[in-house]
């Protein structure tokens, strides 16, 4: 998004991750969305037109960090965002996310936040995208996604996740949807189009 032009800042919580952010141009801010206070993450990402949660509490964490990361950092996004006055909110899910899902196997517990945090972002009033990613890989992006409701399961490169969120801001059609994503044939802008 920088290359555009855009104003990027990255929300770290390890203070060694700020040169890489800054390599890929964004401005590191470091905030620990997990243990910082909801003012302190408004500070954060005041005179932004838009925010997206991709943040996770990543694998090997166990249920108890799925909980306060996945959907309670999650909601403390929501409303800092409100209260910062930003409008747009993009939360990357997963594909399977349910808040009902049921055990306490730590995939499950995460699927229950995911889902918890989804309709936490549906509810919350903002301009909000649900993006639900299969399994990532790291990979080299390919530039063609599937997108849509209840895809087959399947997998998708980190870039092109990011390559969809940057269309999936600029374009205002996709405001109140909630869609899988995997890798396929579309181009993403037309994926994102036919949303």
């Amino acid at each position: 998004m920088s290359e555009r032009g855009d104003e990027v800042v990255a929300l770290i919580r390890n203070p060694d991750h700020a040169d890489e952010v800054k390599q890929a141009g964004a401005e590191p801010a470091l905030v620990d969305i997990e243990h910082a206070s909801e003012d302190e993450v408004a500070t954060a990402i005041g005179g932004s037109d838009a925010v997206v949660f991709a943040a996770g509490a990543g694998p090997g964490s166990g249920s108890a960090r799925k909980e306060t990361m996945d959907y309670g950092g999650a909601v403390k996004l929501i409303a800092a965002a409100k209260q910062a006055g930003v409008g747009r909110y993009v939360i990357v899910s997963s594909m399977g996310a349910n808040p009902n899902a049921t055990g306490d196997e730590t995939f499950t517990v995460y699927l229950r936040a995911k889902g918890r945090a989804d309709d936490a972002v549906r509810a919350s009033g903002l301009d909000a995208t649900v993006v639900r990613p299969g399994g990532l890989t790291n990979d080299a992006g390919t530039g063609r996604v599937r997108l849509g409701e209840k895809l087959p399961r399947g997998q998708v490169t980190r870039d092109d996740v990011a390559a969809v969120l940057v269309a999936v801001l600029d374009s205002p059609s996709t405001i109140g949807r909630t869609a899988d994503l995997i890798g396929g044939d579309t181009p993403i802008a037309e994926a994102v189009a036919a949303l």
